[in-house]
């Protein structure tokens, strides 16, 4: 006579509850950013077409997140988009 099996499902885990939030994404690529290939405009802050590019509608810099700029090219063009808007170009 076969065992039948219990409404306990211990041993048993769906494939949900493997998956786990901290496991790497194996399908990541790397974005590059849109200002460090080679040949990419210089930040200024006289730029202003560059730099309207990098500003919301509302008048705020948009995140790197969003724009895929790297942290150094990011700090110079809040850096020149504050400057452009100190002398009224933005």
């Amino acid at each position: 006579m076969p065992k039948r099996q219990s409404g306990n499902k211990k041993g048993k885990q769906s494939n949900f509850a493997k998956l786990s939030i901290f496991q790497p994404n194996k399908y990541k690529f790397k974005k590059t950013c849109p200002l460090s290939v080679k040949g990419a405009p210089k930040v200024d802050y006289k730029n202003i077409k560059l730099l309207k590019r990098y500003v919301s509608e509302n008048g705020k810099i948009l995140p790197s997140r969003i724009t895929n700029v790297s942290q150094k090219k990011q700090r110079e063009l809040s850096l020149s988009i504050k400057r452009a808007r100190n002398l009224a170009l933005l």
